[in-house]
């Protein structure tokens, strides 16, 4: 009598054993792939095949020849390698954010296990400007990490802009922001934290040090120290002195607080920063300003449902599990 309808079918050797099923020649399963793309990312972010070995705690000859044969298997060459570096090629380029999504994938499907079980753990990164003040971040991030210790936490700090996009593009789960009053970002859940004013910072010394209060108009003359055009804490500074008719020269553009701050003890510019902030530079005078430029800080998160990890995060902020998976503009 035959087998049922839809049952396996097991084949035997001629001596009554079952015969296993061979893999086909080069084939791999899914941790095998999702070990290969891991490869590749690491060799792609450190730009040196000896890192990236180090980086997946592996021989290099061993990652070395996975990704290799992961090349033949494709037909196309991910890397170019001479003796000094090594770079994606085009195919490399196009290969690279698909195994990003894959080990992200295989990690928050981890992640969402472990969550049903009643664990947080995974990935949890972070974005911020340098000048974040609504929220204690460090203290913030501290207090998560001896809750939640099965989680690896990243920061980065950056432009507005940046962080906005990065967001977007799900490789932070979410990040504070400093825009001008009236802005609102773009494709990403959020949440406005704080409005403040933006304040004048001299070296000490200055012949303005010892005003309390000034007006543009008695800046204009000065050079100043400020963050480079196109990013939102330029434009808080640049809107407010065109609304007061009043022409500046940016002689220093610098990307950090620190740097900014380095040049304006040298007396070389003044510059503009929130006035939350500018308690973390006590060395210098700062200046109250009429008519001053503000800004709204902002908590964004992705417009898709957090992973464990970041709604953990958020709801240690106050932000419910309701409001971080709410529709954007709802």
């Amino acid at each position: 009598m035959g087998p049922e309808a839809g049952a396996p079918v097991r084949l035997l050797s001629p001596a009554g054993r079952p015969v296993r099923r061979r893999r086909p020649e080069g084939a791999v399963g899914l941790a095998g792939a999702l070990r290969r793309s891991g490869y590749v990312v690491a060799v792609a972010e450190t730009s040196n095949f000896t890192r990236a070995a180090e980086q997946c705690l592996v021989f290099q000859s061993a990652l070395s020849h996975q990704i290799a044969r992961l090349e033949r298997e494709l037909g196309a060459k991910l890397f170019d390698r001479t003796s000094r570096r090594v770079r994606l090629t085009p195919a490399g380029e196009a290969f690279l954010p698909a195994a990003r999504q894959a080990l992200d994938a295989a990690e928050r499907a981890r992640a969402e296990v472990a969550a049903a079980a009643g664990e947080i753990r995974g990935r949890l990164a972070i974005g911020a400007i340098p000048t974040v003040a609504a929220v204690d971040l460090p203290t913030a991030l501290k207090h998560f990490h001896l809750r939640h210790r099965q989680v690896r936490i990243s920061l980065r700090s950056g432009a507005s802009e940046e962080l906005i996009e990065r967001v977007r593009q799900g490789t932070l789960d979410a990040a504070f922001l400093g825009l001008p009053v009236g802005v609102r970002p773009k494709g990403v859940r959020g949440l406005e934290l704080a409005r403040g004013d933006l304040v004048a910072v001299v070296a000490p010394g200055h012949p303005l040090a010892d005003k309390e209060r000034v007006d543009l108009h008695q800046l204009s003359d000065e050079p100043f120290v400020d963050f480079p055009p196109g990013t939102a804490a330029r434009a808080q500074s640049d809107e407010a002195f065109a609304a007061a008719g009043v022409r500046r020269e940016v002689a220093f553009e610098v990307t950090t607080v620190d740097f900014m701050a380095r040049l304006i003890r040298q007396g070389l510019g003044i510059g503009m920063l929130p006035a939350a902030f500018v308690s973390e530079l006590p060395d210098l005078p700062v200046l109250q300003l009429r008519d001053a430029p503000a800004r709204m800080e902002h908590l964004i998160w992705s417009r898709f449902p957090p992973s464990p990890a970041a709604a953990a995060f958020l709801s240690a902020l106050g932000i419910s599990a309701a409001e971080s998976s709410r529709s954007p503009g709802s």
